[in-house]
């Protein structure tokens, strides 16, 4: 690694903070060892704190590598099969229905094929988000209304409101992001007899020394936590609190699509596992093999064909993560392989197994400006690389 070159990211980052977020931070690992760390701006601005390292960040779908590699680790112990039918260990999911459009008119029929446990990985399960105007969508939206209400909105609850939902498609035939990998973080309950917060911290949080990683904000580091900022057409930020009911002690929900809060040095730690085929610091999370098949491609070309996010050319997509197939689409010098995701407020990862690097970059701001910022990154880190 050419440190000079790395270095490049530093005037990069603060121009980052000049057109779009408060504040931001970067990390890269390369061998195990920290080889870039930057703070600019501001954790909040009203107060003047500073973005650092003990900043907290809502890493929202960030959390979707975290719980997909939490389930790998059920995978190598034997707990299920990925072409298990879903069904055998969340029974609500027997016999699923789907949407299917007929002659303009919108009927629910019984899926030809069950939900298996690789189609929640994979995003092609037929669940979906609450967002847009589709028969699921709308449906799922009600769902989330009717358990925020009820006060009873917890991993188990929600996989059960979702499996009476009819699918958007048949399971294994589309792609589209959804509630899946909250499912899965249901699946590790039922799994492991703990809840998704505990078993992470037991085989991930506590191996990896990740201390400041969790589903909600402990009294004694609420003042730790980065202000969320919306930022309007004219540049002008605002501070939000409206993603944060979640984060409250007194929270049932602990979604493995979006939940946690972490540092930049733990996620370092989780990304820089990854990159080393599943070990740090003598601790060994997943088998190397592992990790490969997560970062392999597993989507058909009909699912490729919906996977359409302009900034993402160039990736396939894994056990829940983005993995790259063809860096001339990306525009990068990115290895084949390289794989890792996003989130809502402009948290990314990058991991690469083949050269054992890892890259964080954390920020708290919508729009997130993710198309700008992270390709930039990945192609400063690998401008560096000898």
């Amino acid at each position: 690694m050419n440190m000079e070159r790395l270095e490049r990211l530093r005037p990069l980052l603060r121009r980052f903070v000049e057109q779009g977020p408060a504040g931001c931070s970067c990390l890269v690992v390369h061998n195990g060892n920290v080889v870039f760390e930057d703070y600019v701006g501001y954790a909040d601005e009203g107060s003047a704190r500073l973005v650092g390292p003990d900043t907290i960040f809502r890493i929202f779908s960030n959390t979707k590598v975290v719980t997909c590699a939490a389930a790998l680790i059920l995978h190598e112990r034997g707990s299920y099969l990925l072409n298990d039918p879903l069904e055998e260990y969340l029974p609500e999911f027997k016999q699923p229905h789907v949407y299917r459009e007929e002659h303009g008119e919108w009927k629910v029929v019984p899926s030809t094929r069950p939900i298996r446990v690789k189609d929640l990985f994979t995003m092609s399960s037929g669940l979906t988000y609450s967002w847009g105007d589709g028969k699921t969508e709308l449906a799922t939206k009600r769902l989330e209304d009717e358990l925020k209400s009820s006060g009873r909105f917890d991993n188990r609850s929600l996989a059960r409101g979702l499996a009476a939902i009819p699918l958007a498609f048949e399971p294994g035939m589309r792609w589209q992001y959804g509630y899946s990998h909250d499912v899965l973080g249901a699946l590790i309950e039922v799994l492991s007899g703990k809840t998704l917060g505990q078993f992470m911290q037991d085989e991930l949080f506590d191996p990896l020394g990740m201390n400041d990683t969790s589903f909600r904000v402990p009294a004694n580091k609420r003042d730790r936590v980065a202000t969320m900022y919306i930022r309007d057409e004219a540049g002008v930020r605002s501070p939000s609190d409206d993603f944060d009911a979640n984060y409250q002690p007194d929270a049932t929900f602990e979604s493995g699509g979006a939940g946690l809060l972490s540092t930049l040095a733990d996620y370092g730690r989780f990304a820089a596992m990854l990159a080393q085929g599943g070990e740090l610091d003598g601790v060994r999370i997943l088998g190397p093999r592992t990790v490969a098949q997560m970062a392999a491609n597993q989507l058909s070309a009909q699912q490729l064909a919906d996977y359409n996010w302009s900034y993402l050319a160039g990736y396939g997509y894994g056990l829940g993560v983005r993995t790259m197939v063809d860096p001339a689409a990306a525009g990068s010098g990115a290895s084949i392989g390289e794989f890792g995701w996003s989130g809502l407020a402009g948290t990314w990862t990058m991991i690469d197994p083949k050269e054992k690097l890892a890259a964080v970059y954390m920020q708290q701001m919508l729009p997130n400006l993710e198309a700008i910022h992270q390709p930039r990154l990945r192609n400063v880190i690998y401008g560096a690389l000898e």
